[in-house]
């Protein structure tokens, strides 16, 4: 019988498992389970991640690992992602859910989930696709890789990501004009300084994004969606028209414009500054890409499953 894996992604807005069986693709996984989280309403001042948070965390990973046996994953991966890692109280929120559901959520480096993105974007799009780099948008940090093989040659996670620029930056609900620009400034220093000689090299690349921000912000700027859910492309010169739109607006207005969902609309913003700096390094347009880190852990657990060894034991 064959293997099943899964990855549990449990991130600011939601936990998600994903299972594909050994030897299947990725196309075709055998379920996708999720449960929707709001953490970023229960950081307090200090960064904390109060008690409704934990406990929020602790239900979704328990409904998820009955999810799992139910269905015969054979090994999971919990994977915790910059929302539980950055928070203040984060070993012991680690340490609560391992004692309340007996799993071990487990973090990543920055470079490695840069690593994984890569990867995954490197089996979407195939060896014909050419040198790739690869950006991916997250809540705390952002995670750039390039590449012309199966693996990355370069990796780098900057902490750049859309909810903390936004807490850092953009704080208000309707930013100043003057922290907006501080932002795009600062932004596009830090991308040229973390590139650093590469800078010229990956002008070269073909630019892929791979996160939920880089897609919701290709459909504001007009991008159809494939059938697969994955927007055509973003281009930097739709970001610069955006940017001074979003400023004027607050999220509950911003919620109100295509493809921004209601639960990232306050991030938005701070996304598509970003999202700018990056582009304008690499000088895009960037193709989105419908997978990231957690295909490209999927399939970093794939490869590991060698017809003939033992399978693996169930992670709790």
């Amino acid at each position: 019988m064959a293997t099943m894996v899964g990855v549990l992604d449990v991130g600011c807005f939601s936990a998600r498992l994903l299972a594909v069986r050994s030897g299947g693709s990725l196309l075709d996984p055998v379920f996708n389970h999720k449960r929707r989280l709001r953490l970023d309403r229960s950081l307090d001042a200090s960064g904390r991640l109060r008690e409704d948070g934990v406990e929020a965390v602790v239900a979704a990973v328990a409904e998820a690992n009955e999810v799992a046996r139910r269905r015969g994953v054979t090994q999971l991966f919990p994977l915790a992602t910059s929302s539980i890692r950055d928070a203040r109280n984060a070993a012991e929120v680690v340490e609560r859910v391992r004692a309340e559901t007996g799993t071990g959520l487990r973090f990543l480096s920055g470079q490695r989930e840069a690593e994984l993105s890569y990867l995954a974007a490197r089996r979407w799009y195939g060896a014909s696709a050419g040198p790739l780099v690869v950006v991916d948008i997250g809540g705390g940090t952002v995670e750039l890789a390039a590449g012309d093989g199966e693996q990355a040659s370069f990796a780098r996670s900057l902490r750049l990501g859309a909810r903390e620029m936004t807490r850092v930056w953009l704080s208000d609900d309707v930013p100043p004009a003057d922290r907006v620009s501080a932002l795009r400034g600062y932004a596009l220093d830090r991308v040229r300084t973390a590139l650093g000689e590469d800078e010229e090299t990956l002008r070269g690349f073909r630019t892929v994004g791979c996160s939920k921000v880089l897609r919701q912000l290709a459909r504001l700027a007009g991008a159809r969606p494939h059938r697969d859910g994955a927007a055509h492309r973003l281009r930097v010169e739709d970001l610069r028209t955006w940017i001074p739109r979003l400023a004027m607006l607050p999220a509950s207005r911003r919620a109100e414009l295509p493809g921004i969902s209601r639960s990232r609309a306050r991030q938005v913003l701070a996304g598509a500054v970003v999202a700018e700096a990056l582009l304008t390094v690499v000088e895009g347009p960037a193709e989105i890409c419908p997978w990231s880190t957690t295909q490209g852990l999927l399939l970093s657990l794939l490869d590991r499953q060698v017809p003939g060894t033992p399978a693996h034991r169930w992670v709790a």
